[in-house]
């Protein structure tokens, strides 16, 4: 389980990592990089547990992303939707498990797409996946995005 204050990152990603928040990456920070894969994940209906970490990340730098705080405790809320206690204090490293899990998720369908599509161009992949995102017929669209409409948190 992880630290109450650090979240962790799987090892086995850490050249994708470095290479999506590279000069040339998408992401500017390692934090952006994996909301992005947890969010992906979760879509993706990929939950990937891991034992080999990298060097953990604070869970305080979520607070200063936009939703960041949010997007754990919306994450957990669909995995466990039936029990709502799981968005409870005491279960915050429960939730955070679940974050990590799917980010591992999204990081091993990332190279997934690169491996496939033998190109190296991160921005471009990443855009497309925003792209499909955005543009998936109504009937496609998942839980987390359903509660995510429903929390209306643009307002």
């Amino acid at each position: 389980m992880a630290a109450e204050d650090r979240f962790r990152r799987p090892a086995a990603h850490e050249q994708l990592l470095n290479e999506l928040t590279g000069k040339d990456g998408p992401f500017r920070a390692l934090v952006d990089a994996l909301m992005f894969a947890a969010a992906l994940g979760c879509r993706k209906g990929k939950r990937d547990p891991f034992d080999k970490t990298g060097e953990p990340v604070r869970l305080s730098l979520m607070d200063s992303r936009q939703y960041g705080d949010v997007l754990i405790d919306v994450i957990a809320a669909v995995e466990v939707r039936a029990d709502p206690k799981i968005l409870a204090d005491e279960r915050l490293a429960e939730r955070v498990k679940i974050f990590e899990e799917y980010a591992n998720g999204g990081l091993n369908f990332i190279q997934g797409e690169l491996n496939t599509s033998g190109s190296r161009d991160l921005v471009a992949l990443v855009s497309s996946l925003v792209m499909e995102a955005l543009t998936a017929p109504a009937e496609q669209t998942n839980e987390l995005a359903e509660l995510l409409q429903f929390a209306n948190l643009d307002e």
